[in-house]
């Protein structure tokens, strides 16, 4: 059997599609391996949000053309690079076999024909008309043994902020329709998983029949499913709708990612943002209303095209006041074809020292902030959704609190149950303690993995209604 190894950069959605790539390769016979080093097949799938992310990508190739020379592994470049750039890696790097955009991964088996049968080197980055796309569907087979499972709802992105890539790499909007969402996520209930995270680049703007709150309700009411999430989100489609999905439903994790990206308002229109301090904060007083306790999240951009100190004041100001939980923090880069990227000199490009220096006093914040919800935990009891053996000691178990939150536990509960934590100690992003309580066990036999249906389309028996 031959066999691959995909070396997977960015978010969530790239590790969805690898895992999707993963189950392509699998119906064509070849196996996963751990290494690279004695792989026949070698896939990159890579993130282009930032530079940074492009740099390790090369930096990776350097390290994979060494088993290229030795086995001859095929090498291929898939995400958001390889649809951003094209045939130009073709040309930069002349070892690599062939580059395909997030669209096409179900090629990925004529792709390879054509690689090894005609010995050509190949291209295949068109997006998909929204008519004939395909979305990436799990193999319950490949979840069987996982406790939590990715389900794509939508793909791409309408609102073009500023200084983002990813309407040039992954293309408009596009929603799957709800029935084909549901039966995917009864295929995983069927199979032991027990939390579903619902993603897209743009989650809450879905549109495939009924609304994302709606959306939400019925996955919640899937047999078996103790645990909804999704991400990530723009906060204009915060809306009333959704926090009272979130009032209605518990099985909807108490997490919401809500990215911010800066504290400031001139900042903001800059970055095409559509909302202001105030409304974003007004938005959130009413998330949390709703429900109380819930944990939020956000992303922010440091540095950003004419960010003087005083707006980077505004948003250590709104780190302060909102206390998230934790944050994605990072110094703008300028991406191709974004109006940031091409407009960096006329708006002012602030220093690499300074945005460094501005992303060391937010991250420091931010780590005083988490720390000190997280010290407020320790001799609590937290419920954990069992995943899997831990890192931290062969008999050791590890999961997720509803606030998304890792704990690392001493404990023999199976995956796919739900226990009781005493949190004996903390960080600031992970909880350690003792298991005290078995909750619920799986909702079938699975067994430790190494990889860390829905007939009707109307609303179940019992599933709260918006109004």
């Amino acid at each position: 059997m031959k066999r691959y190894f995909i070396h997977t950069f960015g978010c969530q959605m790239n590790v969805n599609d690898t895992l999707r790539m993963g189950e392509v390769l699998a119906s064509m016979e070849y196996g996963a391996t751990p290494t690279a080093d004695n792989a026949d097949l070698i896939i990159l799938n890579t993130c282009s949000i930032r530079e940074k992310a492009e740099e390790k990508m090369l930096s990776a190739l350097g390290r994979y053309r060494q088993v290229k020379m030795q086995r001859g592994a095929l090498i291929g470049v898939g995400g958001c690079v390889a649809q951003q750039e094209k045939d130009k890696i073709l040309k930069r790097v002349p070892y690599v076999d062939f580059v395909f955009g997030p669209d096409a991964i179900a090629k990925l088996p004529e792709m390879l024909k054509r690689v090894i049968d005609d010995r050509a080197r190949v291209t295949e980055t068109a997006f998909v008309d929204s008519e004939e796309y395909v979305f990436p569907t799990a193999n319950p087979e490949t979840s069987r043994g996982k406790a939590t499972e990715f389900v794509t709802v939508m793909k791409g992105c309408d609102n073009v902020c500023a200084f983002c890539v990813v309407p040039h790499t992954r293309g408009r909007e596009v929603s799957r329709a709800f029935p084909e969402v549901l039966k995917e996520v009864a295929s995983l209930a069927a199979v032991g998983v027990r939390e579903v995270t619902l993603i897209g680049q743009n989650v809450n703007s879905y549109v495939g029949g009924i609304s994302f709150a709606q959306l939400l309700l019925r996955v919640a009411q899937v047999p078996g499913i103790a645990r909804v999430r999704f991400t990530t989100s723009h906060p204009h489609d915060l809306s009333d709708e959704l926090i009272e999905a979130f009032r209605l439903e518990p099985k909807i994790a108490p997490h919401f990612h809500l990215p911010v990206q800066s504290g400031c308002d001139t900042v903001l229109k800059r970055m095409r943002r559509d909302y202001t301090v105030a409304e974003y904060l007004e938005r959130l007083a009413k998330l949390r209303a709703a429900r109380p306790g819930i944990a939020v999240t956000t992303d922010i951009i440091v540095g950003y095209p004419g960010e003087s100190e005083d707006d980077f004041t505004q948003t250590m100001k709104l780190t302060e006041t909102v206390r998230y939980d934790g944050q994605f923090s990072f110094v703008f880069s300028p991406r191709p074809k974004t109006a940031a990227g091409m407009r960096e000199e006329e708006w002012g490009p602030v220093p690499h020292e300074t945005k460094v220096e501005r992303l060391e006093r937010l991250q420091a914040l931010q780590k005083r902030i988490s720390q000190e919800i997280s010290a407020a935990v320790v001799g609590q009891e937290v419920e954990v959704l069992v995943e899997g053996r831990s890192n931290q000691g062969v008999d050791r178990r590890s999961g997720k609190t509803p606030h998304n939150r890792t704990v690392h536990f001493d404990g023999d509960a199976a995956i796919g149950s739900l226990v009781k934590v005493r949190v004996d100690t903390a960080t600031q992003s992970a909880f350690y303690g003792k298991q005290t309580q078995l909750i619920e066990g799986p909702t079938q036999v699975i067994v430790e993995s190494p990889w860390p249906d829905a007939e009707s389309c109307d609303t179940p028996e019992g599933t709260p209604q918006l109004h």
